[in-house]
C-alpha cells in the first residue's frame, strides 16, 4: 500500500497536479491539508471518476483537510478528541478548526488497514502571539490522545500525516541563523514534536529520505534550494514495523501551479 501527505494550498486551483500525482505514484491513499474549502465546493467527481473516495472536512477558505482513498474508507473523524479551540478575536467563542481528519484505510487491499490522521498543525505565527501558545497546546492534546490509543491498541498501524509547521533539526532549513528568533525551530515547538517517539510513534521518512518539503514562494526560495522540511509521517511501531520505503516528490515544487508544498509518500509492506 503506498500512502502520501501533501499540503495541497488550495485543492480548486490544483485537482490537476493531484490526480496526476496520484496516478503517476499509484498512491492508494492520499492526505491532503490546506484544502481551501468547504467540503461542497471540493472538486469530487474527478477523484470519484479516478477511483478514490473522499472524506473532507473544511469550514471556510482557511485551513481544510482531506483524505482520498482507493483502498477503502471508513471511520471518519473530523478532530480528535482533545483537540483545542482557536478564537481570532479575544471577545470570539473558540472554534475547532478544519486541521484534523481521521479515517481507517486499506480495508478494501491485502495490506492490514490503517488509521490514518491528516494534520495540519497550526503555523505559530510569532513566539509572542497567542497562536503560538494555541500551537503547543494543539501538539499537546494530540500526543495525549496517541497516548490514549496506543494504550488501548499497542498493535494499532496508527500514521499521523501532514504539515506538522516543525523542522525539527537545524538541518530542516536551509539556514538557521535566518530563524532566529522565529517559530517552526524554537526548542517548545521541537519538544512538542519529539513528545510523539515518547508514545511509541517512529518517524518514518529521515531515515529513509532526505529534502525539504517546503519553499516559499518569495525570493527565489525554490530555485535557491532555500526550503524547509515540514512534512512528516509518524507511524505507531506495528505500522513503522511495515514499512520498507519513503519518497519526497520534489518535482512537484517545479512548473506553473506548484503548491509550495511537495508530497511526501510511504510504501506500506
Amino acid at each position: 500500500m503506498r500512502l502520501a501527505t501533501w499540503n495541497v494550498n488550495s485543492i480548486r486551483t490544483r485537482v490537476d497536479r493531484v490526480l496526476a500525482f496520484l496516478e503517476r505514484e499509484d498512491v492508494d491513499a492520499l492526505a491532503m491539508q490546506e484544502i481551501k474549502c468547504r467540503p461542497d465546493q471540493f472538486p469530487v467527481e474527478p477523484f470519484e471518476a479516478a477511483g478514490y473516495r473522499l472524506a473532507i472536512h473544511g469550514l471556510n477558505q482557511w485551513n481544510g483537510v482531506a483524505i482520498a482513498s482507493r483502498v477503502g474508507l471508513d471511520d471518519v473523524a473530523t478532530s480528535f478528541p482533545g483537540q483545542p479551540g482557536w478564537a481570532a478575536k479575544s471577545e470570539a467563542e473558540p472554534v475547532v478548526e478544519a486541521r484534523a481528519l481521521g479515517a481507517t484505510v486499506g480495508a478494501a487491499s491485502e495490506a492490514r488497514p490503517v488509521r490514518l490522521w491528516s494534520l495540519y498543525v497550526p503555523n505559530g505565527r510569532e513566539l509572542t502571539h497567542p497562536h503560538y501558545t494555541y500551537k503547543l497546546d494543539w501538539l499537546r492534546a494530540l500526543r495525549d490522545d496517541v497516548a490514549t490509543w496506543l494504550r488501548a491498541e499497542p498493535d494499532l498501524p496508527l500514521a499521523l500525516v501532514g504539515d506538522w509547521n516543525v523542522a525539527p533539526k537545524d538541518e530542516d532549513v536551509w539556514d538557521m541563523s535566518v530563524f532566529e528568533g522565529a517559530t517552526h525551530v524554537s526548542a517548545p515547538e521541537r519538544e512538542a514534536f519529539a513528545a510523539f517517539a515518547e508514545t511509541g510513534m517512529h518517524e518514518v521518512t529521515r531515515e529513509r529520505v532526505t529534502n525539504y518539503t517546503y519553499w516559499d514562494y518569495q525570493k527565489l526560495r525554490f530555485p535557491r534550494n532555500e526550503g524547509m522540511r515540514i512534512d512528516f509521517v509518524y507511524a505507531s511501531q506495528a505500522l513503522a514495523d511495515r514499512v520498507t520505503g519513503a519518497a519526497i516528490d520534489r518535482n512537484e515544487r517545479k512548473g506553473k501551479g506548484a503548491s509550495d508544498h511537495v508530497p511526501v509518500i510511504v510504501e506500506v509492506d
